[in-house]
């Protein structure tokens, strides 16, 4: 399996508002960047989208390792999806995109890994900076006015 690196990060300007999120994907010397948004999400929609866009990339089983300042994201990969599942996503949020990630991801071997956001991480901060410019052209083309 060859394996991946997955950068990923999300914003929106109100919470709901628009969003954004970008993503960057790595493999030895080759990487890929990512970007996208949607005029009303929140900020988690926004970095777990981030993540499902970046591994729906790739075009073989992978083994990926997952870097996000999202410990929703990180903590639900890592931990909570399980018990998420069993109990059919009852009381959990954004159940439309987590199933969306399962199936996206189950050819795949992922593990998630935290990093400080707004840190000096080379790549959270690119991710963060395209995620942000999204969602301000959302903004911009008046898809977050009320």
């Amino acid at each position: 399996m060859k394996k991946i690196t997955l950068f990923s990060d999300g914003s929106s300007l109100g919470n709901p508002g628009p969003g954004g999120y970008g993503t960057i994907i790595r493999y030895n010397n080759h990487e890929k960047t990512l970007c996208g948004g949607e005029a009303h999400t929140t900020n988690n929609r926004m970095e777990l989208r981030g993540v499902i866009e970046g591994i729906k990339a790739l075009n073989e089983p992978c083994e990926i390792e997952v870097f996000s300042d999202s410990s929703y994201v990180v903590n639900a990969i890592n931990t909570w999806l399980e018990s998420w599942v069993k109990r059919n996503f009852k009381k959990v949020k954004n159940p439309d995109l987590w199933r969306e990630y399962l199936e996206v991801s189950q050819s795949h071997n992922v593990k998630a890994f935290w990093v400080k956001g707004h840190a000096g991480h080379e790549e959270n901060e690119r991710c963060d900076k395209m995620a942000r410019q999204e969602a301000e052209q959302f903004k911009k083309d008046g898809y977050g006015a009320s």
